[in-house]
């Protein structure tokens, strides 16, 4: 028997007694709406994760509410209610060496989120969301927007954690696909990958009129530049690339911009619609396909997306590259020894 064992013996009434037990023990701590959010996040973070990625976005998350709220003083008692909660619930999992196993991993996480409060700046911890629309243009791919409840103060080439209630406490980094649209509306582009995770959620199950989770939005390395620009995308790695893209269009400056999208097929590129409308509506843009697995595409076009940006590639151009880790692997290296300066590559950071 484990953590994970007795969490998951714990049902969706757990949250209220939590939030009944930090009453109890320090009234007016938490507000009653925040408390579920709360509860489910730092149950995943005490069970441990080996997602970086996802852990990263949880504790974007958790520092800032903690901040938010002022709860750093607090975190002890919040821990102790988490605990209490678990092992009223878990019973009878709940044995002496399990409960000295909650609290080593419990205190593991206060001084996660302690740290995580160190780095986060200040604002809101999470923003709801209802989703209005979600296409499904590839297999394994899906379009979602959402509207946010309040706006969200995002820019091109941000990440934003995401979490939706059909899988609470876990959160996901997703990349906005626009710049920030008059209506607060905000497009993001998702993969699935195996069931149980946020992502396979989004794209299989969640559908318009449900909630979501917005964390803040915390900068990748991406943002624009001055200067023309080549931007290689590799799958859903175009969404904050795509964005640039817009925010180039609300003020070109005289800048030319190419945008390689790569994609293992035809059938693969999913955004093709608007990406045409964009190139159409704008001179300086030009859009090049790049495919890995087509033997029909075009000679020019065949390839993976770096090998082709490479083909449009000039001095006076900053190249930005996102997508699969595959693909960023050994970008850094392939740009420089294609004679790249190193001060134009813009890769994104790992959060």
């Amino acid at each position: 028997m484990n953590l994970a064992d007795a969490w998951a013996s714990v049902d969706d009434r757990a949250a209220g007694d939590f939030w009944r037990t930090m009453e109890d023990r320090s009234p007016g701590l938490v507000p009653e709406r925040v408390a579920p959010l709360l509860f489910h996040a730092l149950g995943q973070l005490m069970l441990g994760s080996d997602d970086r990625a996802g852990r990263a976005a949880l504790l974007v998350v958790l520092g800032r509410a903690y901040r938010c709220y002022d709860l750093l003083p607090h975190a002890l008692t919040i821990g102790d209610a988490l605990l209490a909660t678990v092992a009223r619930h878990g019973h009878p999992l709940w044995t002496p060496p399990l409960a000295f196993a909650g609290e080593r991993a419990v205190d593991r996480a206060t001084h996660a989120v302690r740290r995580a409060a160190a780095r986060v700046g200040v604002g809101p911890a999470w923003w709801p969301a209802q989703v209005i629309g979600h296409e499904r243009p590839s297999p394994g791919v899906a379009i979602l927007t959402v509207r946010p409840w309040r706006r969200l103060p995002h820019q091109p080439g941000h990440a934003v954690p995401v979490c939706t209630p059909r899988l609470p406490g876990r959160w996901r980094w997703l990349s906005p696909a626009n710049a920030p649209r008059a209506d607060g509306t905000v497009e993001m582009h998702v993969r699935a990958v195996p069931a149980g995770t946020v992502s396979h959620h989004l794209v299989h199950e969640v559908r318009p009129g449900e909630l979501l989770w917005l964390g803040p939005p915390a900068n990748t390395g991406l943002c624009l530049r001055g200067g023309d620009l080549l931007l290689v995308a590799g799958g859903t790695g175009l969404a904050p690339l795509r964005a640039l893209v817009e925010q180039v269009a609300a003020a070109p400056d005289g800048r030319r911009v190419t945008l390689v999208v790569g994609a293992r097929t035809f059938t693969d590129l999913y955004d093709a619609i608007t990406l045409d409308k964009l190139q159409r509506a704008h001179g300086w843009l030009t859009v090049v396909p790049a495919f890995s697995h087509d033997p029909c595409a075009e000679p020019a076009e065949q390839g993976d997306a770096l090998t082709v940006a490479l083909q449009h590639h000039a001095a006076s151009q900053t190249v930005y590259a996102c997508g699969p880790p595959l693909m960023l692997a050994g970008a850094r290296l392939r740009l420089l020894a294609a004679g790249v300066p190193a001060d134009r590559i813009r890769l994104p950071v790992t959060l």
